[in-house]
């Protein structure tokens, strides 16, 4: 099968919208305690950002143009598919052990926070990805999702940035992060759409 780059843009297009949906369902399954089938869709995830890390590394080599969006999604992709390793295989051994023995409390407690901080990079790239490719829908005219899209793009970064720089239990919400950065994905997504289309 042949991949234009027109085919690679679009799928990676998919792919992202296909994670905000696994994302939200994920948040909404674990507010609600229902813990079941969060491992299922986990695993899920990680097979998506697997796919979405060869589909955006190609298209960096494809595309004539916004190579440095491109690496941002192919970056982050793999970015996130270390961190949901760690979750799915690190998690419950971690946590089962410190249950037993105490003083493996901060042990467990450290491999959560090296978890999400390598979630917060991920979502720093995506925010810089939404907001170099919505800049470019600017240039080229569509200034309502371009502008939407870069602003929350660089909302994204700096909130990340922060959830990096000062931690998790900082003056910022953890989730704060997390929700901006699904929704610079969604809006990115959006974009390349739209930008597959056009191509």
């Amino acid at each position: 099968m042949k991949f234009t780059t027109t085919r690679t843009v679009q799928i990676t297009s998919y792919l992202l919208l296909a994670l905000v949906v696994t994302q939200a369902i994920y948040t909404a399954l674990y507010i609600n305690e229902a813990h079941g089938p969060l491992k299922l869709i986990w695993g899920l995830e990680a097979f998506l950002f697997t796919i979405l890390a060869a589909f955006a590394g190609a298209a960096m080599v494809q595309a004539k143009n916004y190579h440095l969006g491109w690496s941002a999604i192919a970056f982050s992709a793999v970015l996130n598919v270390v961190q949901v390793s760690i979750g799915l295989n690190m998690f419950g051994p971690f946590f089962e052990a410190a249950g037993q023995l105490d003083t493996l409390g901060p042990v467990a407690g450290a491999v959560v926070a090296f978890s999400f901080m390598i979630y917060n990079a991920a979502k720093v790239l995506l925010g810089f990805a939404a907001l170099i490719f919505g800049m470019a829908k600017m240039s080229e005219g569509a200034k309502a999702l371009g502008g939407l899209t870069a602003l929350v793009g660089g909302v994204a970064m700096a909130t990340n940035m922060i959830l990096i720089v000062f931690g998790r239990e900082a003056f910022l919400p953890s989730p704060a992060g997390g929700g901006a950065g699904l929704l610079a994905t969604l809006l990115l997504g959006l974009c390349l759409m739209t930008l597959a289309r056009e191509d």
